[in-house]
């Protein structure tokens, strides 16, 4: 049985209503993953992952996405367009904290040989289904070539888990151990947040470029990142169905390992399968030789920022240097206004910062961005009330941006402020569970957020910051 079919049978039952892990939302809205995590398990040790990897069709996010006719009420159309101006500009008190970002942005249109502009956007559920990110991901291609998808899990951590415009599949046999529980006892687990351990002989994932649309159609190169161990065991790494070498895990100390493998660029198929229990591996990376923008989805269902400092620092250091991003983005405060105010909000302040000054430290020469929480409401009656912690959530996030050097988008405001989300619900753009976008919401916040930060980078252009460095 497929996970598209297990995840559909709940919608067929309506005793099972409580197993829902999507929420329909009005016609023509979409799908939204929409279940918040329960805080993590607070146990060091594995669960498995019973289930295949597949392409979950319901959760695809369209490369065109119609907006409800009611959202046009509250979404100014110029708002809507590649050139349009966004509803709020990107916070910026140190008038540089985009300079890098923009400037390899400038040197991938000046066609720079080999000049790629990264993006590593860690985020909760939102992200984990690569809602926002992939209408993101697909304006910056658009305008500045496709580099590339970025970083992938290896396998599905959790069901809502997905990745618009490339082709993933893997089987049952592999164990997990999260930043969101259960824990890894060494700290280890990749960029991604997540250490998956086979099982035995046998468990394998692949990645593939797509066959429609319009990106993700090609790969230059495929990036495997993986731990050496005292347990490990070889690995079998195959190309295009033939196998390309077999990587013996095994090793006295333990060290994070990245293989990379260049094909021609063109559609490719890779594939890595255990040879024996123990092999542990993170993720795969997809890549071009061309210059363009690439945006790695780095999803992680129930997390909160802080859970980002679960991870070995000096591992998750050279997790992000490895990766290199040009601009680092935290989009978080859905589980924290969950949370309420039960975790102290000085806690939070304190522990996001400590994260952010550890990624700032890791990336001194790199950009980053906090995209501030989505306002957040509760069916009160007929009538929608807005959770308080929200505008005190976002508020100490612009606190933080501004103390650490990090640009701040303020979402809370773009979308309307306090009260904002039942209208949001209304008009096609919230989910259900009055706390996630909609297929359609996502599509409106992603495009917000590209255009602010092309407003930025016009703004950069302008300064002179574009011009290429003398010879």
């Amino acid at each position: 049985m497929t996970l598209a079919t297990l995840v559909a049978i709940p919608y067929f039952s309506p005793s099972l209503a409580r197993l829902r892990l999507l929420t329909p939302l009005p016609e023509g809205a979409g799908l939204v993953a929409v279940s918040p995590a329960p805080e993590p398990t607070a146990s060091v040790g594995e669960t498995a992952l019973a289930m295949e990897t597949t392409e979950q069709a319901e959760l695809r996010q369209p490369e065109e996405v119609a907006l409800p006719p009611a959202a046009a009420e509250i979404v100014p159309a110029a708002s809507t367009t590649e050139t349009g101006k966004p509803p709020r500009s990107i916070e910026d008190p140190s008038g540089h904290a985009l300079a890098a970002f923009y400037g390899r942005l400038a040197a991938v249109e000046r066609k720079e040989p080999k000049a790629i502009a990264r993006v590593t956007y860690f985020g909760d559920s939102i992200v984990a289904s690569d809602f926002v990110t992939a209408t993101l991901r697909r304006k910056l291609q658009r305008r500045f070539g496709d580099a590339g998808h970025g970083f992938m899990l290896m396998a599905n951590a959790w069901p809502g888990y997905f990745h618009n415009d490339v082709v993933r599949f893997a089987a049952p046999g592999w164990q997990v151990s999260r930043v969101v529980g259960p824990y890894a006892k060494d700290g280890f687990y990749g960029l991604g947040g997540v250490s998956f351990r086979a099982q035995g002989k046998g468990a394998f994932s692949r990645f593939s470029t797509t066959k429609t649309g319009t990106f993700g159609r090609a790969v230059s190169r495929f990036a495997v990142s993986y731990l050496e161990h005292e347990g490990g065991a070889p690995m079998t790494v195959s190309i295009d169905g033939a196998p390309r070498e077999t990587i013996d895990t095994r090793a006295e100390a333990s060290a994070s390992r990245h293989r990379v493998y260049e094909v021609p660029d063109g559609p490719h198929e890779l594939e890595v399968r255990a040879e024996g229990p123990g092999v542990r591996a993170f993720g795969v990376t997809m890549e071009r030789d061309v210059p363009g923008a690439v945006l790695d989805a780095i999803g992680i269902q129930g997390c909160r920022i802080r859970f980002l400092d679960k991870s070995d620092d000096a591992h998750f250091a050279e997790q992000l240097k490895t990766r290199d991003p040009a601009l680092t983005v935290f989009q978080y405060g859905m589980n924290e206004s969950e949370d309420g105010e039960l975790f102290p909000l000085d806690q939070y302040e304190s522990t996001m910062k400590a994260v952010l000054v550890q990624v700032r430290a890791a990336l001194p020469q790199g950009s980053c961005l906090l995209i501030g929480p989505m306002d957040r409401a509760d069916k009160k009656g007929s009538g929608y009330s807005s959770r308080p912690v929200v505008p005190k959530l976002a508020a100490i996030q612009r606190k933080v941006a501004a103390e650490v050097g990090c640009g701040y988008w303020d979402t809370l405001s773009a979308m309307g402020g306090l009260g904002s989300m039942g209208v949001w619900v209304q008009r096609g753009l919230g989910g259900a569970d009055l706390a996630h976008p909609s297929s359609a919401g996502a599509e409106v916040l992603g495009g917000w957020i590209y255009l602010a930060l092309m407003e930025g980078y016009e703004a950069f252009l302008a300064r002179g910051g574009g011009r290429a460095a003398p010879r």
